[in-house]
């Protein structure tokens, strides 16, 4: 309110001036209606078009930054975890041959698997999942996940924020468990459906995480292929 103020006196001083020195009422009143005239088209200009613009490519840079993070995830934790929690997937076998990426895929297919994935019913057998392994994966990256958390850009990203909440509560119930091996159906039940909803969540990420390596990272792109953790010959070896 001060700086408005401000400046409508500062406007008006310098319209005295104006009629001060050459006493021409006239064309004040011109030039005051002209420039009147001309703010609505000014506030298309600046205020809707230019400053959505300015936006737009702000929120790309933010977006594209919090790709770079992603791609951390899963080169640091993501794969493996993935890798992990397939295995113990009954129904996997039924969509795996859908996702082995190559680079010939275009858009298309990537659109097509995710919204295969977004259909899929995702199962987890709670007997054949490897808690112990997952546990050693997430306690060692607790703090990665973390810091993940603390940064301001995933607030671009809501379904990988969610990822990171789900991961990193299942973490946390993983970690309280002193032994896993001496835990009552019930619970085994509980720490099926944490993992069910990391899987769900990280299935579709890594789809879009793949897309983006390709679209924008051809060489990262290479060995996420190599390193596809639903392939179950999948070796970073260049063969």
């Amino acid at each position: 309110m001060l700086l408005g103020v401000i400046l409508i006196v500062s406007s008006a001083v310098l319209y005295l001036i104006h009629f001060v020195i050459f006493k021409d009422a006239h064309h004040i009143v011109i030039f005051l209606l002209a420039d009147i005239a001309f703010l609505p088209i000014e506030v298309l200009l600046v205020t809707i078009i230019i400053h959505r613009l300015l936006s737009e490519r702000e929120k790309r840079a933010r977006l594209e930054k919090m790709n770079m993070v992603i791609g951390v995830f899963f080169s640091e934790v993501g794969i493996e975890l993935l890798a992990s929690i397939s295995r113990s997937d009954p129904g996997l076998d039924g969509i795996r041959k859908e996702l082995m990426v190559t680079g010939v895929w275009t858009e298309s297919e990537f659109l097509r698997v995710d919204q295969r994935l977004q259909d899929y019913e995702y199962g987890v057998d709670i007997g054949r999942a490897d808690l112990r392994e997952l546990k050693r994966l997430l306690v060692v990256k607790v703090d990665f996940l973390l810091r993940l958390l603390e940064n301001p850009n995933r607030l671009e990203h809501e379904s990988f924020t969610e990822l990171l909440w789900a991961v990193f509560h299942l973490a946390d119930e993983l970690t309280r468990r002193e032994n896993l091996e001496r835990v009552p159906d019930t619970d085994l039940t509980h720490l099926g459906n944490d993992v069910k909803r990391v899987y769900a969540l990280i299935g579709r990420q890594w789809v879009d995480y793949m897309k983006h390596m390709k679209k924008r990272y051809p060489y990262l792109f290479h060995l996420a292929v190599r390193t596809n953790p639903f392939d179950q010959t999948a070796s970073v070896i260049v063969r």
